[in-house]
């Protein structure tokens, strides 16, 4: 019975003591309220300025003088270190802010949370500043007036057949708008710190060691150098490899491999100097033995250039190893000093005579009647090749049309052609009743002529000295 006395009076004083500890502990409470009705909670910074267990009617004092010992410190890049006063941009205290919604948010009620987490707020219309006077500041620091280093992206450099990636560099030039807005909310905040690395300040590399894209342009260029290409000129050549294809490529700011297509058309122009033959004198020996220098036409070997550029470009952006001959936009009948080769047409306007040699032995040959040279019409020298050849057709020309059975121009609308209204050929017939500058033959000649000749074939006109 004792037992059960004992244990009962035991309770009641624990249920009584945790009662006057609940009550006193709502008082505690009851009376912190009512200090922080007044007061800031602990911990508490507004805008840089510690203003913990500080009463509402102080706050005002510990602003001003805040803003009147305020220095923002920058750090740059490379460490330097520079600062920046309250006094040198005019930085103020504005009376007419909106502090009262910290009081608002900073219900007495609601003090403990203060104990377990840091209260801090930032008002944007706590503090002022001269515009003038801090974009002046701003100017004169040093980082914006010293001698500016470029950023530069990774770039890549060519050695020994190979392409090695080189470092990109950071440098200190700063993105002058992003500074201005760094330093203006860090004053607005009242933070006493920034670093202008971290707060993106500067303008960096877009492209670096560590980026995706690096491995994948070096290893283009790679491919691209590797290139071989071998030019057949007839039996001669022309060898094109990493050596010379290396001073093409390069690199934009995209990290895009970018051949230098003006430098690729050069190098085309230079083998289009050597090897092209159009317009070329060239040492001919006629049916009666004469040697002679034929001036003058369009026959020969012509490179087209762009149609080369571009292909060139894209044997080098496929890393091909090939042997080719240039895409040409004309063609000779083969390579060498001799491009006429063993088949050809032989006008001598001298002695008003055709010869027509096929694999090099003559087929045909007679009189002509060429242009008149004394109405200026004279046929024009060189070497020409057919275009065409046409049966029963009409040519017209100034004040002039003739049908004609067998038709075969080498140089626009010249050509050879059958004259049925001729009763003869030859002689100096040109200088008194010549052509508009067609070379007229007989008709059978003409169907001689016509029956064996090719398109390309070439066609020579010359005179004797």
């Amino acid at each position: 019975m004792k037992d059960i006395n004992a244990k009962k009076l035991l309770k009641g004083k624990f249920t009584e003591n945790a009662k006057i500890i609940t009550a006193s502990a709502a008082l505690i409470y009851l009376l912190v309220s009512l200090y922080f009705m007044n007061h800031f909670f602990f911990d508490t910074v507004i805008n840089g300025a510690d203003v913990s267990l500080k009463a509402h009617k102080v706050a005002e004092d510990i602003f001003i003088n805040y803003v009147k010992g305020y220095k923002l410190k920058l750090t740059e890049r490379y460490g330097e270190t520079e600062e920046i006063t309250g006094r040198d941009i005019g930085m103020r205290y504005n009376r007419e802010n909106r502090l009262y919604k910290i009081y608002k948010a900073q219900s007495s009620f609601k003090w403990p949370i203060s104990l377990f987490k840091e209260q801090k707020y930032y008002v944007n219309d706590l503090f002022d500043y001269n515009k003038g006077s801090m974009e002046k500041r701003i100017n004169e620091l040093n980082c914006l007036n010293q001698y500016i280093i470029e950023p530069r992206n990774v770039s890549f450099r060519y050695i020994k057949g190979y392409y090695e990636t080189i470092g990109e560099i950071y440098g200190n030039k700063l993105h002058k708008d992003r500074l201005y807005e760094a330093i203006r909310m860090s004053v607005l905040r009242g933070q006493t710190k920034l670093d202008l690395n971290k707060s993106l300040c500067y303008i960096d590399p877009k492209y670096t060691l560590n980026s995706d894209k690096t491995p994948k342009t070096k290893k283009l260029l790679d491919k691209y150098v590797s290139a071989k290409i071998t030019y057949i000129f007839g039996n001669e050549t022309v060898f094109l490899d990493k050596g010379t294809i290396n001073q093409w490529l390069g690199v934009d700011e995209d990290l895009e491999v970018v051949i230098d297509e003006k430098e690729v058309g050069n190098f085309i122009q230079e083998l289009s100097k050597k090897y092209d033959t159009v317009s070329q004198a060239r040492a001919f020996k006629t049916a009666i033995g004469k040697r002679i220098e034929v001036k003058g036409g369009f026959y020969g070997w012509r490179i087209n250039r762009p149609a080369e550029t571009q292909a060139l470009i894209e044997n080098i952006k496929k890393g091909e190893m090939l042997e080719k001959e240039p895409v040409y936009s004309q063609k000779a009948v083969t390579r060498g000093e001799n491009d006429i080769g063993n088949t050809y047409v032989e006008i001598n306007i001298t002695r008003q005579h055709l010869w027509f040699y096929k694999n090099g032995r003559l087929l045909a040959q007679g009189p002509i009647v060429s242009g008149n040279p004394n109405r200026g019409n004279a046929t024009k020298l060189g070497v020409y090749m057919l275009n065409y050849k046409q049966t029963e057709t009409t040519i017209r020309g100034h004040n002039y049309e003739a049908d004609i059975t067998y038709w075969m121009p080498f140089n626009g609308n010249i050509g050879i052609h059958d004259a049925d209204w001729r009763y003869s050929f030859g002689g100096n017939i040109y200088k008194s009743n010549g052509t508009h500058g067609c070379i007229n033959v007989s008709r059978y000649l003409a169907k001689k002529i016509f029956e064996n000749i090719e398109e390309g074939t070439p066609v020579i006109c010359y005179e004797e000295e």
